[in-house]
């Protein structure tokens, strides 16, 4: 882990002829002291010793401590000397005592850990009710020791993957929008909804006289498109005529149906549940 060190550098004292006056007049202050400007540093200056820090080490908790002192001096981790290891972590936990005490509680309680598997070490080993040789004392703290590890290697590995906000940003593109408005969709309901409308008042118009006549739907696709000729939008209620009565409207309705599934025609409207409106199909340039 790198050193961090923090030091400012101050100007060299102005050699004036009356002390703690400047030469220049348009001299900058190096400090201030009860609002008075000091331009020189005075000479019984006393800087207390801890006034300057030097953190040489930062470590997340007691096992990344333990961590480090084990890969620093390349013991096996499965073979821990735990008289060196723990002189060593006491040397640090002394350290922090007198700065931090409740820094140093969580350090406090893994040394004693430490220390208890020592003692277990230096007495003869026990054998279990079964014959068998009882667990090395050391066995759960380096099982932890080495998921700590990988835990820290997978969060060092996660966090040198690109970051949004960190490493990348989120690309903005603003399209302008096309000069040709595009209606929205005609649904099939509105349809319905509007040929039931066209129905109803045909229904207001009775005729009595039976009569037979032969209606072709080519015919009144023609009739249809010949209506539309020359003509940007014509209202779907406009291709109807209820003087006709219902079989010509129907015909009429079936030609126009044929007409949008061959793509002559488009219908289209500007917002939903607006009038519907037919124009002729055509390729825009």
């Amino acid at each position: 882990m790198a050193a961090s060190i923090e030091a400012t550098q101050l100007p060299e004292a102005p050699a004036a002829g009356v002390p703690g006056m400047p030469e220049v007049i348009d001299q900058v202050a190096l400090a201030r002291l009860y609002g008075e400007p000091l331009f020189a540093m005075p000479a019984d200056l006393y800087i207390p010793p801890d006034a300057l820090e030097v953190f040489l080490e930062a470590f997340e908790g007691p096992l990344d401590l333990l961590l480090y002192l084990i890969r620093k001096q390349n013991f096996n981790i499965l073979d821990i000397p735990m008289a060196a290891v723990t002189r060593q972590y006491l040397v640090y936990v002394d350290e922090i005592r007198t700065r931090n005490l409740e820094l140093a509680a969580e350090y406090l309680l893994m040394a004693a850990m430490l220390i208890e598997i020592k003692s277990r070490m230096l007495l003869p080993p026990r054998k279990t009710a079964e014959g068998q040789e009882a667990e090395d004392p050391r066995a759960e703290l380096v099982r932890r020791l080495l998921e700590y590890e990988q835990m820290k290697a997978a969060a060092f590995h996660l966090n040198e993957m690109p970051q949004l906000g960190r490493d990348v940003l989120r690309a903005q593109v603003y399209i302008e929008q096309s000069l040709h408005p595009r209606f929205p969709d005609v649904d099939v309901a509105d349809l319905q909804e509007a040929w039931r409308d066209i129905l109803r008042r045909a229904k207001l118009i009775q005729h009595h006289k039976i009569s037979r006549a032969e209606l072709s739907v080519r015919e009144h696709m023609s009739i249809v498109l010949k209506l539309l000729q020359g003509r940007k939008f014509v209202e779907f209620e406009h291709l109807f005529d209820p003087a006709k009565g219902v079989p010509t409207l129907i015909v009429t309705f079936i030609a126009t149906l044929e007409l949008a599934k061959e793509t002559l025609i488009e219908l289209t409207q500007a917002e939903a549940y607006a009038p519907i409106y037919v124009r002729l199909a055509y390729q825009a340039a």
